[in-house]
């Protein structure tokens, strides 16, 4: 009985043990005072309105970080998790952010100015009035993205995907599109395609480009036609 009794107590000390230890990796592994490093983690941390400009904050776990108001021009993002993370009038011009994930965050009013977005993913993100101009977008997903009023002026467009996305009233003009880019079920309700060329465009339909706002030099694929209602008058 005293063996089986000693075991018993074992067996509890070692099962404490690793309730404690669990405990404390869990409590270390998100430290939202830790300085901003790679491969930190500041999930579900609050990050408001503080500079974060030039951090290097590579491959870093901020899942539902708030960074609202926040400043990261000339971060580094790269292959970096910001999963429903909310990035409201966020600054992100400048950074390089390749291969990062922004899906479902919420970033009305944020600004990539110049940013390196290659092969990010912004799935399902809310991006109204989001600033994407002169930005690296190749390959970049915005699949089901909310991207109302947003401005892509001369961004590098390639291989990007706006499938099932909302483009209403986005400006495309003076963009760069190369390669095959997905308008598949795309709203494109006054969108500004003014002397874009989509020639190589997938998925556009005649229904999508009738409530776009084109012009003579505006380039479709040779299955579609100019909108009747083009020129759009300026709003």
């Amino acid at each position: 009985m005293a063996k089986y009794a000693r075991l018993a107590v074992t067996s509890m000390m070692a099962l404490m043990f690793l309730i404690i230890e669990s405990e404390a990796t869990s409590a270390l592994a998100t430290d939202c005072r830790a300085q901003p490093a790679p491969y930190i983690d500041w999930q579900d941390c609050r990050k408001r309105n503080i500079i974060l400009e030039g951090s290097d904050l590579s491959n870093a776990n901020l899942g539902r970080t708030d960074f609202t108001s926040t400043d990261l021009r000339e971060a580094i993002l790269n292959v970096a998790d910001l999963t429903k993370s909310t990035l409201v009038r966020t600054t992100f011009d400048n950074a390089k952010a390749q291969g990062s994930n922004f899906e479902k965050v919420h970033g009305f009013r944020s600004s990539f100015v110049g940013a390196d977005l290659e092969n990010a993913n912004f799935t399902k993100s809310e991006m109204q009035r989001a600033d994407f101009s002169n930005a690296n977008l190749t390959n970049t997903n915005f699949s089901k993205a909310e991207l109302g009023r947003v401005n892509f002026t001369g961004a590098q467009i390639s291989g990007i995907v706006f499938t099932l996305a909302n483009l209403a009233r986005t400006d495309l003009r003076e963009t760069t599109f190369t390669g095959p880019i997905d308008f598949t079920n795309a709203r494109l309700f006054l969108t500004r395609i003014e002397g874009v060329d989509l020639s190589d465009a997938t998925g556009l339909a005649q229904w999508q480009i009738d409530m776009s706002c084109g012009d003579d030099s505006t380039k479709l694929p040779e299955s579609l036609s100019p909108s009747p209602n083009w020129p759009c008058e300026d709003s």
